[in-house]
């Protein structure tokens, strides 16, 4: 029986370990973590299994929903029961204007009426609708390359839209600056609309499904009940417990006995950390950019170095649970963002028990405080209970709750969000490109090749079990 190595028992590892496993291939994934999910991890919070970071994907983008068709797991399927999120503006909350495509206004009446743009700000997107109908003239960046979100939409809808409304969506998101965000991978959708119209809002406009009643739109995100780790239970439940080797690193991959350098014949020499040595006809190799590139400097010496650079942005997530009398404003949003411009230590806060009305059954309002961006990582030298003190003055600032949590808790996820530059979809290309000449029976996955979200790391997992069961035959 052909057999896989997998380092890495994040998603991505472990969609790919399963579709391994479907297809008859014996695999065996290392990881040195105690628990299998990566980034992805359920854990109880004052009662109820509350997510330790992502807590959702999209709906629109297939790889999570599919995955979970495939395990049996789309009857679970849940939305948000709210849809609107609120942004700091001027040290309060705010609604955010309905029709926004990340960040973009396609309704400029909508945008100009929630208040949030100066007079100024709100010309600059009005008058992106004055360009010429069609696409961009020649010779504008969009058409033929990569740029970055904020090249791309601060030349269309100016500087104020950018930083109220694109910037604190998408730094949510990833933990970076949007001006260094690649289009093409961070905001795929933009460069779409900037390619089909001069205008981004008549082209952001084009990107939207058609209009339906409310009580028939599909939904724009997807949970599981027990959180993520549903999700990861199934998973390894599919792919066999006994598959998985946890606490365990791999430190070399090389050509076995017999083999070509790029390990035909012989297969491969996977060695790990307690000294043994594990053959496999081939690897997949889902994990952080830094580690890739370590495991394949002797066989791909280009793409090791390009992987070396991927930078990593750091975050943090506090939980905090309140009794509702404690909480003076009415919940009647998923959440907020913070806006870099707004120089506090909070990123976002999302009302969980609002959000996902699971969480509140009981009666307990919980709240999940983000923080961290690639250009200010203050939390990192903080120690929990400064770093709890901090985000409840936040909170205190901008909710007014003044008591003190029922419960609280904190996690970091240190080096945890790659920061994609213009370029980087097709500097991921040339990379594996010399992977597969010079050893193409190693296969890439994860989150620092084609996206960092659920279904985008599935996705990549699943693409990488693909190129190695046609490569192996």
């Amino acid at each position: 029986m052909t057999h896989v190595v997998i380092v890495g028992a994040g998603v991505a590892g472990l969609a790919a370990a399963f579709d391994l496993r479907r297809a008859g291939v014996d695999v065996t994934v290392f990881d040195p973590s105690d628990r299998p999910g990566g980034k992805l991890r359920t854990t109880d919070f004052a009662g109820v299994p509350v997510d330790e970071s992502a807590d959702m994907f999209l709906a629109r983008v297939p790889g999570a929903v599919q995955l979970c068709r495939d395990l049996g797991l789309a009857g679970e399927l849940i939305s948000p029961a709210i849809g609107s999120a609120a942004v700091v503006h001027d040290g309060a909350l705010r609604r955010l204007p309905e029709g926004l495509l990340l960040g973009v206004p396609t309704d400029v009446d909508a945008a100009v009426a929630s208040g949030l743009l100066s007079e100024a700000g709100a010309a600059a997107v009005t008058a992106d609708l004055a360009r010429p109908e069609g696409p961009p003239a020649a010779g504008d960046p969009v058409l033929a390359e990569d740029v970055s979100v904020g090249a791309l939409v601060r030349s269309r809808i100016g500087d104020e839209a950018f930083d109220v409304f694109v910037d604190p969506l998408l730094s949510g998101v990833n933990a970076g600056r949007a001006d260094e965000l690649s289009a093409e991978l961070g905001a795929a959708q933009l460069l779409t609309a900037a390619r089909r119209d001069a205008s981004l809002v008549r082209g952001a406009r084009a990107q939207l499904p058609a209009p339906r009643p409310a009580e028939v739109r599909p939904p724009v995100f997807h949970a599981l009940p027990g959180g993520m780790g549903r999700l990861v239970e199934a998973l390894v439940e599919a792919v066999g417990p006994s598959n998985i080797r946890l606490g365990m690193s791999v430190v070399a991959i090389e050509p076995g006995a017999g083999s070509s350098a790029g390990g035909g014949g012989g297969g491969l020499a996977v060695r790990t950390d307690d000294g043994a040595v594990h053959t496999a006809d081939g690897v997949v190799l889902a994990t952080p950019a830094p580690v890739t590139a370590t495991l394949i400097r002797s066989l791909a010496p280009d793409a090791a170095a390009g992987l070396d650079g991927v930078a990593y942005a750091s975050v943090g997530v506090v939980a905090l649970a309140y009794r509702p009398a404690d909480v003076p404003v009415p919940l009647e949003y998923s959440g907020f963002l913070v806006p870099r411009r707004a120089g506090r230590l909070l990123t976002a806060c999302s009302w969980a028990s609002a959000k996902w009305p699971h969480l509140g059954t009981d009666g307990v309002v919980r709240l999940r405080a983000s923080v961290g961006r690639s250009d200010d990582e203050r939390f990192v030298s903080m120690s929990d209970d400064e770093l709890l003190t901090a985000v409840r003055a936040e909170l205190r600032d901008l909710m007014g709750i003044a008591a003190e949590p029922l419960a609280w808790r904190v996690h970091r996820w240190l080096g945890s969000l790659p920061q994609y530059r213009p370029g980087h979809r097709t500097r991921v290309d040339r990379w594996e490109a010399e992977l597969r000449e010079r050893a193409p029976a190693v296969v890439l996955a994860g989150a620092g090749l084609r996206g960092l979200g659920i279904p985008a790391c599935i996705t990549s997992g699943r693409d990488a079990a693909a190129a190695l069961l046609a490569r192996l035959g």
